[in-house]
């Protein structure tokens, strides 16, 4: 995957989260401090998060803003929150990999897709949550190149 779009500036390590909407936030932050989106995209990843989840299995949600929060995209970005503890994403649905995604230009649904080969083996998302390092958990999508 892109360094620009993905880079170990945009990992968070062993996070807390109360809640659902805590891990959205962190997520939307660090997308936020990169520079990827507008501080009003985590609204948005929100109002997604409300109408449909993002919770896609395997202990993986993946937020990102509705169709109108495209506008506060500034440049394609992802940030990746691990949450050891795991958070409850609904139904008893807990994610312990939370993955914040901004696509300019539909370049999102390349993210995607990219993302979801890596998450779709159970297995690495275990070793993702456990990794001590961003460079160990970002090799996982390293490896999908």
């Amino acid at each position: 995957m892109d360094h620009t779009i993905l880079n170990e500036d945009r990992v968070l390590l062993n996070a807390k989260a109360t809640n659902k909407e805590e891990a959205i936030r962190l997520a939307g932050r660090i997308l936020v401090d990169e520079g990827c989106v507008e501080d009003a995209y985590i609204d948005r990843m929100l109002e997604r998060e409300e109408s449909l989840t993002t919770y896609i299995g395997n202990h993986v949600a993946i937020p990102h803003g509705t169709e109108e929060g495209k506008k506060e995209i500034l440049r394609s970005g992802i940030s990746i929150v691990q949450l050891p503890e795991g958070v409850d994403f609904g139904d008893g649905q807990t994610a312990h990999i939370v993955i914040g995604i901004a696509g300019k230009d539909n370049e999102h649904m390349d993210i995607l897709s990219q993302i979801a080969l890596v998450v779709s083996e159970e297995e690495n998302v275990a070793k993702m949550a456990q990794a001590n390092s961003a460079a160990e958990l970002l090799s996982f999508f390293q490896e999908e190149e």
